[in-house]
């Protein structure tokens, strides 16, 4: 729990140095910020128990937690914690004893936790909550960087709404999205050539008013004061001219996320594909035709689309004009 306050010294100190030892080793950006504060509650549970130093801490202490967590209510929402939630407290409580041992603080074995069975469930964001990561974009950068020029700060953050843009509005897959270049886009026909899909198919998709528009800011307004000098084609550069990775969208996906203030969005576990499967669950609930999705999407059979239906009670012949509007001059060619 975020809020969560711990009293001793070398516990605080500790879950930091946690934290960047995940940094260190490469882990991915949701679990460097996710599994520390698993710990935390770990922490608030030693000191409860008047345990003051980490060289206390035995595997029946970390059992008995967990137990506990498997007791506890979710204090936000009701009910008790999702198994999902807790294999995330299992595998926070793992890595952290292997942290433990390898820094050399702690002999101590893996704890006995066994998996909880959880069911394989879509995570994929609401219309709103696609607003306020849009709107999110407006504000990064400039709490983080108050050195950089201000032409670089709106530089980065038309490079965000680019970024979400490619990844919901067209729906892409990371390694898609990843190696678009500029001459992939098509503005005249307002069309965007994935020319990298799986399993190397290519595809037309096409991008929305709105989209080509951020598209289109960030191309000929602010990418060239990033290109600066030298040439690349590629859609997404850093300051160095090379291609933004995956990796490097993830984390500015993550941190716009946090700059919602949005709880509930904050505490959903996101990474790119996240946002493809919210434009796809959106265009479901509007009414676009399943095989127009799965074209969409590049999905190599309807199979594969009919993930999307899981949601419950979707009317499946909406009204056009229900249909979300960044989206809506698309549909009109697709239907």
């Amino acid at each position: 729990m975020k809020n969560l306050d711990i009293k001793n010294q070398s516990f605080r100190y500790l879950e930091q140095s946690f934290k960047e030892w995940l940094d260190i080793q490469g882990y991915a950006a949701s679990t460097v910020y996710n599994l520390p504060l698993h710990v935390r509650e770990l922490l608030s549970y030693l000191e409860k128990q008047e345990i003051n130093t980490i060289q206390q801490l035995k595997t029946t202490h970390i059992e008995i937690h967990y137990q506990n967590l498997k007791e506890r209510s979710n204090q936000r929402r009701g009910g008790g914690l999702s198994n999902g939630h807790l294999n995330k407290h299992i595998q926070a409580l793992r890595k952290f004893t292997e942290y433990l041992r390898k820094v050399g603080r702690l002999e101590i074995p893996n704890p006995t936790l066994e998996n909880e069975q959880a069911e394989r469930k879509i995570i994929f964001l609401t219309e709103e909550e696609i607003r306020m990561l849009f709107e999110a974009t407006y504000k990064s950068y400039k709490s983080e960087y108050f050195n950089r020029a201000i032409e670089t700060i709106e530089a980065f953050q038309s490079r965000d709404r680019a970024m979400l843009a490619i990844f919901y509005g067209c729906g892409l897959r990371r390694n898609e999205g990843v190696n678009v270049d500029i001459g992939d886009i098509n503005f005249d026909r307002s069309v965007l050539h994935v020319r990298k899909g799986k399993n190397y198919k290519e595809r037309l998709v096409p991008i929305s008013k709105t989209n080509l528009k951020y598209l289109t800011e960030y191309i000929y307004d602010h990418r060239p004061h990033l290109l600066k000098e030298g040439k690349t084609e590629a859609l997404f550069i850093n300051l160095q001219q090379n291609r933004l990775g995956g990796m490097s969208m993830l984390l500015r996906l993550n941190k716009l996320q946090q700059l919602t203030g949005d709880l509930d969005l904050q505490d959903k576990e996101m990474g790119l594909h996240t946002l493809r499967h919210s434009i796809a669950t959106h265009l479901l609930k509007a009414g676009m035709k399943l095989d127009s999705i799965s074209r969409f999407l590049g999905h190599s059979s309807l199979d594969s689309t009919q993930i999307y239906t899981h949601l419950v009670g979707i009317p499946r012949k909406q009204p056009f004009n229900n249909i979300p509007h960044y989206e809506r001059e698309q549909l009109s060619e697709d239907e």
